[in-house]
């Protein structure tokens, strides 16, 4: 069992910054690859970013270039940091884990997660 707490999320003006961060427990972060994904009320859960076990990484376009993550094994540790925030990345955050034997692969479909946060609110005004 994994269980994941995000942090992090808050308001923010369009152009700012917000760093998120998304701790877990047990001793399986290290074997499991990491991944972020957003939503909005009445829209469909949307894939933000996904980082391997090795620290393969994948964004979504609508992101790309503006927000990064990354790991650290060593606190159990995933990040996500935003920058250039727009008012349409305003949504709930949810950090997610997913156990796997592949050092290399990352994943961008929530159904193959196996774990997920709570959810940290995040919200750019114009």
């Amino acid at each position: 069992q994994v269980q994941l707490v995000e942090s992090g999320g808050g308001l923010v003006q369009a152009g700012g910054s917000l760093r998120l961060s998304c701790a877990a427990s047990g001793r399986t972060f290290s074997s499991s690859a990491m991944g972020w994904f957003r939503q909005t009320p009445g829209k469909e859960r949307e894939f933000v970013a996904a980082i391997s076990k090795n620290e393969n990484t994948y964004y979504a376009d609508s992101v790309k270039g503006r927000f990064t993550i990354s790991r650290d094994n060593a606190k159990n540790t995933v990040y996500l940091q935003m920058n250039s925030l727009k008012p349409e990345d305003t949504a709930v955050y949810y950090c997610a884990a997913v156990l796997t034997g592949y050092s290399g692969r990352y994943y961008y479909r929530g159904d193959e997660y196996d774990y997920w946060g709570q959810g940290t609110q995040v919200t750019v005004s114009s």
